[in-house]
């Protein structure tokens, strides 16, 4: 079960690709593949460590207010993670931004703390943190990577398409988000649907 529950985020259920939850961040912070893994990585921290806390207090937590105890245990750990970025990766913190303290409110936080860590044990709450956040993260990563590589011709800031390269200015502004996106979830629908038969 509990390699189940890594590998559902990663491709059978991914936060992005497939469920197509926390656009906000994924859509906004994605100008280069180090804000994507950044962000994602961020967010799989919050995520495990939320799913863990709620995980060992579902017993404890009375049903009238659990919603409003998971936003309190997820928001503790996003202050945390935000302290922990701001000290050792100023230049990361500043990139994200706002979009470090709005991880308290992403749908792919709350939705596994609502439908999986406060229904199952620790340990399967654990590896559903770890596969949803790893998930995400490569999603993040993969969008990041394409905006960069057109919007700059490099990705992880590492030139690959050289010095002659004329960018598309428009992968790394707003609108690339969306046309870069709906390639990626295209792309990743027919690869399904091609395993699929």
């Amino acid at each position: 079960m509990n390699i189940k529950n890594l590998t559902n985020g990663i491709l059978k259920e991914n936060p992005t690709f497939v469920q197509l939850l926390g656009m906000c961040p994924t859509l906004a912070v994605t100008t280069s593949a180090v804000n994507g893994i950044g962000m994602g990585l961020a967010t799989t921290a919050v995520l495990v460590l939320s799913n863990l806390a709620i995980s060992l207090l579902r017993n404890f937590i009375p049903s009238k207010v659990r919603i409003p105890a998971f936003i309190v245990v997820i928001a503790s750990f996003v202050t945390m993670v935000g302290m922990i970025m701001e000290a050792y990766t100023p230049d990361l913190y500043k990139a994200l931004g706002l979009f470090i303290p709005l991880i308290v409110v992403n749908c792919i936080i709350l939705a596994r703390a609502e439908a999986f860590a406060s229904k199952n044990g620790l340990v399967d709450s654990v590896f559903d943190g770890i596969g949803m956040g790893l998930g995400f993260t490569m999603s993040l990563t993969i969008l990041g990577s394409v905006r960069e590589l057109f919007g700059n011709g490099s990705i992880f800031n590492v030139s690959i398409l050289g010095a002659s390269y004329k960018p598309a200015l428009i992968m790394i502004l707003p609108p690339g988000a969306f046309l870069a996106l709906g390639l990626l979830l295209a792309l990743y629908n027919y690869f399904q649907i091609r395993r699929a038969n």
